[in-house]
C-alpha cells in the first residue's frame, strides 16, 4: 500500500466529458483484453500441466492464399494428375478366355495390378575357421554389406518405418514380429541409435552446405522434450535442405551455436567487433578485447577463461558484457566458417534469431492485426479497412518479386509508410501499426532481395514432422537417440525436397543388393541440382 501513495488519483468521473468518458472506456476495455489474454495464457499452460485439453486454435487469416492470382475457370481444361508408373520391372501374364468357335482375336487389353510381398530370410553363414602352422587363427569374413545380425533391407525397412512412416517403437516391434522376425524392444532400439554417427554427420554436412550457398534460409522452432526435460527444436533450412536442432534453451546464443555447425572455435574479428558495437556493448570492454592478441578460442571453456582474465564476468552492468561478448564472438566464428556471408535470415519475429541479414515474415505481421481485439462497429470497421490494405500490398510484393524494379521499389517502400505510419483513432491499432512500421528494413528486405520468401511458411511445413513425431513418441531420453531423431528427419526432409526417395537413400547408404547410387546430400544442396 506504501506504494500507492505516490501514485496520483484519477479524476473524478462527473468532471469528465461523455468525449473523454468513452475514450476512459475503450481504454479500459484494452486493458482488459490484455489481461484476459495473460489470464488465458495461465490457463493453458496449467491445462498442459494437468494433461487437460487447450484452448482451440484460431483460423488463420488467409492472406498468402487470398492474394493469389485466381485460378483458371472451368472453360479451361485442368491438367491431370498424369500417368501413374510403377517403379519396379512389369511382369506380363496372358489371360485366356473361353470364346465360341468362329470367334475373332482382337488384341488384348491391359489390367495391371500392384503387389506387395513380404517374407523374412535368415541366413545362417557357416564360416571357415583355419588354424595356421604358426597358431594364428583365419575366420572367413562376412560380406560386406553385413553388419550385426540383422541384415541391410531389415535395417532399411525399420528406419524407414519409424523415422518416415512415424511408427512407435513396441507398434514396429510387434510389427516385425508378426511376420516372423525374431527381435526384442531392446534390440530395435540399438537398430535405430547404434552405429548411425555416419547418418548424423552427414546431416551436419548438410546443414554446412546449406549455410555456405544458401542465399537465404527461414528458422522456426517448437517445443521438444529430451532427458526428461523441456526443450526446443529448431529449424533451418529452404528450399533445397532441412536441418533440425534439439537443445534446452531456444535463446540466441543457443540459435548462434547451431549456426556453426558443429565447429566449437570463438573467434574475435571484425565481424564480432561489429556484432558487439551494434549490441551496445560498452566500447572500454570492445576495447579490452581488441588490446589482447588471442582472437581464436578452441572452445567455451576457453573462451570463458579469456573473458575472466579481462575482468568482464565480474562486471554487473547492463547489458551483460559476458552475453553480448560471447554472442559476438559466435557470430564471429559463423562468419569464419564462411556460414550465412550474404544470407538472409527469415523468421517470425522471435528475437532469437535477429542475426546478420533478418528479415520478418508477413503472414506473422498480418495475423497480429486480424487477431486485434475489437470493441465498436468503427473498430470493426477500420480493422478491416487497414487489413485491406495490407492484404493490397502483400499481392503488390509478391508481384514485385516476379519483376522486380529500382522505380517499383521506392514506390512501395513509400507505400509502406502510408500504410503504417496512419493514425485511424483505434488507439490499440496504432499502438500496433507504428510497432509493425518499426520494422520496416525486416518486412521490406524482399525489396533488395526479391529472391527470399516472403512468409515463413515452409519452415512451419517442415516443423509439423518433428511436432507429429513428439506427439507419437514424447521425449527422448539419451543425447544419441536425440542426435539419431533429429538427423534422420532432417535427412528424410532434404530427401524429400531434393526428389529422392528415402527408401532409396537409405538402401544406397546400407549398401542394399542391387541399390540406387545416391551422391552425399551435401553435393546435391552445393550444387543446387536434384538427381536424375
Amino acid at each position: 500500500m506504501d506504494s500507492l501513495r505516490h501514485v496520483p488519483p484519477p479524476p473524478a468521473l462527473s468532471a469528465l466529458s461523455r468525449p473523454e468518458l468513452e475514450a476512459l472506456l475503450l481504454e479500459l476495455f484494452g486493458e482488459v483484453a490484455a489481461l484476459k489474454q495473460v489470464v488465458a495464457g495461465q490457463r493453458e499452460e496449467i491445462a498442459r500441466l494437468k494433461g487437460l485439453k487447450g484452448r482451440p486454435t484460431i483460423k488463420p487469416s488467409g492472406m498468402d492464399e487470398g492474394t493469389e492470382p485466381p485460378k483458371p475457370g472451368k472453360q479451361e481444361k485442368r491438367r491431370g494428375r498424369g500417368k501413374l508408373t510403377p517403379r519396379v520391372s512389369i511382369e506380363e501374364k496372358v489371360v485366356k478366355a473361353s470364346v465360341p468357335p468362329g470367334s475373332r482375336f482382337k488384341g488384348h487389353e491391359p489390367f495391371l495390378v500392384q503387389d506387395l510381398g513380404i517374407s523374412v530370410r535368415a541366413t545362417c553363414y557357416q564360416r571357415e575357421r583355419w588354424v595356421t602352422p604358426d597358431g594364428r587363427t583365419i575366420l572367413a569374413p562376412l560380406p560386406e554389406e553385413i553388419e550385426g545380425h540383422f541384415g541391410p533391407e531389415l535395417r532399411r525397412f525399420v528406419l524407414m518405418q519409424y523415422h518416415q512412416g512415424q511408427s512407435t517403437l513396441p507398434r514396429l516391434v510387434a510389427l516385425l514380429r508378426s511376420v516372423g522376425v525374431s527381435i526384442s524392444k531392446r534390440q530395435l532400439q540399438r537398430l535405430l541409435t547404434d552405429k548411425q554417427e555416419g547418418f548424423v554427420s552427414e546431416a551436419q554436412d548438410v546443414l554446412r552446405a546449406g549455410l555456405e550457398t544458401s542465399s537465404w534460409v527461414s528458422v522456426d522452432d517448437t517445443g521438444a522434450r529430451h532427458a526428461g526435460k523441456n526443450g526446443f527444436c529448431t529449424q533451418i533450412g529452404n528450399d533445397w535442405f532441412t536441418w533440425f536442432g534439439t537443445r534446452f534453451s531456444k535463446g540466441r546464443l543457443n540459435f548462434l551455436d547451431l549456426l556453426r555447425a558443429g565447429h566449437t572455435d570463438y573467434l574475435l574479428n571484425d565481424a564480432a567487433y561489429g556484432y558487439m558495437r551494434n549490441h551496445d556493448l560498452p566500447a572500454a570492454s570492445i576495447a579490452r578485447l581488441a588490446a589482447q592478441p588471442e582472437t581464436q578460442f578452441k572452445d567455451q571453456t576457453a573462451w570463458l577463461a579469456h573473458l575472466d582474465r579481462l575482468g568482464l564476468i565480474a562486471l554487473g552492468v547492463t547489458p551483460d558484457p559476458v552475453r553480448v561478448a560471447t554472442e559476438g564472438a559466435l557470430w564471429g566464428s559463423v562468419q569464419s566458417h564462411k556460414f550465412l556471408c550474404e544470407a538472409v535470415v527469415l523468421s517470425d519475429d522471435a528475437g532469437q534469431f535477429n542475426v546478420g541479414r533478418h528479415a520478418l515474415c508477413w503472414v506473422h505481421a498480418e495475423r497480429l492485426v486480424h487477431k486485434l481485439d475489437t470493441f465498436t462497429d468503427q473498430h470493426r470497421t477500420i480493422q478491416k479497412h487497414v487489413r485491406g490494405l495490407i492484404w493490397n500490398f502483400y499481392a503488390d510484393l509478391k508481384a514485385y518479386r516476379t519483376k522486380p524494379s529500382q522505380r517499383w521499389s521506392l514506390a512501395l517502400r513509400a507505400r509502406f509508410d502510408r500504410i503504417f505510419r496512419r493514425r485511424t483513432g483505434f488507439a490499440t491499432l496504432d499502438r500496433l501499426l507504428a510497432r509493425l512500421h518499426a520494422n520496416k528494413a525486416e518486412l521490406l528486405m524482399v525489396l533488395d532481395r526479391p529472391e527470399i520468401p516472403l512468409h515463413t511458411n515452409g519452415s512451419e511445413n517442415d516443423i509439423r514432422c518433428y511436432v507429429t513425431r513428439r506427439k507419437v513418441s514424447a521425449g527422448t531420453r539419451s543425447d544419441l537417440g536425440r542426435d539419431c531423431r533429429d538427423a534422420f528427419l532432417s535427412l528424410a526432409k532434404t530427401c524429400d525436397k531434393l526428389g529422392i526417395a528415402i527408401w532409396d537413400y537409405l538402401g544406397s547408404r546400407l549398401r542394399v543388393a542391387g541399390h540406387i547410387v545416391v551422391q552425399p546430400l551435401d553435393h546435391y544442396v552445393r550444387g543446387r541440382i536434384r538427381p536424375a
